[in-house]
Parts: C-alpha cells; structure tokens; sequence
C-alpha cells in the first residue's frame, strides 16, 4: 500500500472550516444500543424504504451520537436509489475495529464498511479483504483527484484501490484572545515556527498555582509531541531511527522545565484532559485537531465556558513551508465477499460524492471532497472564529499521522509507552529514541 502525504490545493482546503468530530470519529458512546450484528434500519418516515429489490448492510459505529450523519445519508440515498434499502449496522467505537475482523472473517453478509482506524486497511487488504474499486471508478470516470491527494493512500503499489476517503480531521493551533489582549500581544499568525511559538508562550505565561496562565499545553499523547516531528512529511513513526524527534521531545521537556506547558505528570495523574484548562482560560495556546471546534461551540452554548477563542494554523518546523500540518482520513470501503457490490458502490459513491459531503459537512465533519455548497455550510456555522475559513484554507499539506501499514497500531503503542518514560524523564531522550529505534525493528521485522 502506498503511504503518502496528502497534498491540497489552496482552494480544495476550504472543507476544512467544517466543525469537526474527533479524530477518525472515535468518540466512545457506552449508551449505544448495538452489538456486532444488531441491524438498525437507516430510514426515515420521509424516505421511501425501497422495493425491496436489493437491500445492503453497512457498519458504522456510535450511530447515535458521533455518526448521526450516516443515517441521513442513508435516508437521502434511498430517496435517490428507492430499490436500494441500506440498514446500518450499530457498534459501539470501542469495539468496533474487533468486531468488524470478526464479522469479516466470519463470513457475515455486510456489504460496506467505514473503517475507523486507517492503519488497519493493511491487515484487510492483505487477507482480501477489500473490494478492489478501480473498475467502477473508471466506469463512472470518477477523478480521484477530487478527493485532494486523500485517495491515493488506498491506492495499492498495483494500483487497485481499496477504499475511498469519507472525512478527515487535521491539527491547527487553538488560542485564547483574551490572554493576548491582556499581554498586549499579537495574535499567533499563520506562518509561525515551533521556535517562535515556544518563545511566544514563555510571554504568556504568568502567576502561579492554581491561578497560573500556561502560555501553551501539550496533551499527555504521543502524537502531541511526535506529530510535529512528522510534519515535513519526510518521516513517519514507522521509520526504525527516531532520532528525528529529538527536537520536538526537546522542545517539549524544555517548556515543561521552564514551566511555561503543565507538566506531563500532573496531567496524566489527574487524568487531565486537554479540553478543560483551556476551556477554563488558563491556557493560551493548544495545538490540537480541527474536531475541537465542535467540542468549543458546544461547550459555549451551553453556558459551560466563555473563553474567546481564535484559531491559527499549526506553528511548523524551521525549513517547513507554513500551512503544513498533520492529520488523519476515515475510509469507506466495499467487502469483497459482498454479493451487492454494484449497489454496495452507488452507497460508497454517494457517501464520498458531492451530496454526502455537504450532509457530513451538515453534521459538523470534514467532507473528504470540497464543493460550493458544503464551503457555504462552512462559512455559515454559527460559533466558529471570524476569518476561520480564511485560515484554514491556507493548509497546504497534510502527512498522515499514523501511515497505512498493518504494523502501525502496534508500533504507535509502543511509541504510547516510551514517550510516557521520556516525559515523566525515567528515560533520557536519547535512551528513549533507542528503545524505539529497537523495538520498532523488532515489531517490523526489520
């Protein structure tokens, strides 16, 4: 499978102002009413429920919260394909990457699934899992180039490809205005380096104790400090030599040091989530993914915070083209043991089609193709940043963080468990970027 980075043009990256759900839509939802194979019929009283001539089985998981926008997209399609019934199948995101192996391998009668971790694709591929999609993609000319450089991470070293983008989520740097009014500070620009961006939250910093202003946070994942390593796109935490990632562990210990970010211990002990001090104000700065929008909105509205926040393009290494950032996709893709797949398609299709973007954009996720209609969703969302649209348009590359290779979940664990040694400095960087170095080569076979 081809690992790349995903390359936007200026004027495609305007889906990106879209509010957003989690990375990969992962939220939990321990209410959701399903298990593996708990059938809920995606209807509407206003949509037809078909003839009965075919009908199609698609997974998604917490349907009820964090994928609500499937089950409109499933009603819109059948209103457009009335001999076409789609039922979703439910599974909570906890379980959801084990209980589709299972269904998979079990010879279950699913037609379409949305894949929740994109390093998993390699695993399906491998044990053929996937449908190959390119004969209907040339049938229907469909140019792949509409989905902005996202599809080509399922294209095979073959070139048949084995799923099509639905949404993606990718790190901007969130702010706190207030706190730079008070500092008689600029707002952060789009074209900062990480450099300027340590520099600037030693500024920003002030008082102590519980009334203490971090100039900036950096949460407790791995991600938070390896991402910005990745960033240039040359690397990924697939390589067997770390030493990369000196810098940004570097970086990232020295602020903790100077007491400019929380300590990593404090917030991993306290089971501190990145959301709450910056939510309360006492954060200026958080590097963080484009889902957070919706999480800010919603916490506003609600009367739970009033923190007045802006938002900027993630700050970039030094020699990093700004408005280079780091992300994530969620795919869809059709069974290959599927006996509908001329059906199972036209859903793939719809969902990764113009319409299907401007329902996902409707519910608060980034289309994976942009067009007028869901750009116009985009400028209209109520509580979202003046200029946001502006700003996020100026992304110009995405490298994926987690590459698309069936060892990848194991190796980023892995990364999970020696970053917590460097970070709370049970281990020094270098002993630290070694361990990795070793036991990525072991977990690869290399």
């Amino acid at each position: 499978m081809k690992t790349r980075t995903l390359r936007f043009a200026t004027a495609a990256i305007a889906m990106s102002a879209v509010l957003l759900s989690g990375c990969g839509q992962t939220k939990n939802s321990e209410g959701s009413s399903a298990e593996g194979g708990q059938i809920a019929a995606a209807q509407s009283q206003d949509a037809p429920a078909g003839n009965g001539q075919i009908t199609i089985k698609a997974s998604i998981w917490d349907l009820d919260t964090s994928s609500v926008s499937a089950k409109t997209i499933a009603a819109r399609f059948m209103e457009e394909y009335p001999d076409i019934t789609v039922e979703l199948i439910d599974i909570p995101s906890s379980e959801y990457t084990n209980k589709l192996s299972i269904m998979l391998n079990g010879g279950n009668d699913l037609d379409v699934f949305w894949i929740k971790d994109g390093d998993t694709i390699k695993g399906l591929e491998n044990k053929g899992q996937l449908a190959d999609l390119s004969n209907f993609v040339t049938k229907d000319n469909l140019d792949l180039n509409v989905f902005n450089g996202l599809a080509d991470n399922f294209v095979t070293n073959d070139n048949k490809i084995m799923a099509l983008p639905a949404n993606s989520s990718f790190y901007v740097l969130f702010y706190n205005k207030d706190i730079f009014d008070e500092a008689g500070i600029k707002y952060p620009g789009n074209d900062m380096t990480w450099s300027q961006f340590e520099t600037l939250a030693a500024q920003l910093t002030k008082g102590e104790g519980a009334d203490k202003t971090y100039g900036a946070l950096f949460h407790t994942w791995q991600a938070c400090v390896e991402n910005w390593a990745v960033q240039d796109g040359k690397h990924t935490i697939m390589d067997t030599d770390y030493s990369f990632m000196k810098w940004s562990y570097e970086m990232v210990l020295r602020m903790q040091a100077e007491g400019t970010i929380m300590d990593y211990s404090t917030l991993k002990t306290g089971n501190i989530h990145y959301s709450s001090p910056f939510l309360k104000g006492n954060v200026a700065m958080l590097p963080m993914g484009t889902w957070f929008c919706a999480t800010l909105i919603e916490k506003i509205n609600a009367g739970e915070s009033d923190v007045n926040w802006g938002m900027a393009l993630l700050p970039h290494p030094e020699g990093v083209e700004a408005g280079w950032t780091v992300g994530s996709v969620t795919p869809i893709a059709i069974n290959a043991a599927s006996k509908k797949q001329e059906a199972a398609w036209k859903f793939v299709d719809f969902v990764c089609g113009e319409e299907g973007a401007v329902i996902q954009a409707e519910a608060g996720l980034i289309p994976s193709r942009v067009n007028q209609e869901s750009m116009s969703v985009v400028a209209d969302t109520k509580g979202m940043p003046e200029h946001a649209l502006d700003i996020l348009t100026a992304v110009k590359n995405i490298t994926l963080d987690r590459p698309i290779d069936e060892k990848t979940g194991e190796v980023n664990q892995m990364l999970g468990e020696v970053h917590s040694l460097i970070m709370l400095e049970e281990s020094t960087i270098e002993e630290g970027l070694a361990e990795m170095a070793e036991r990525s080569k072991e977990i690869q076979g290399k």
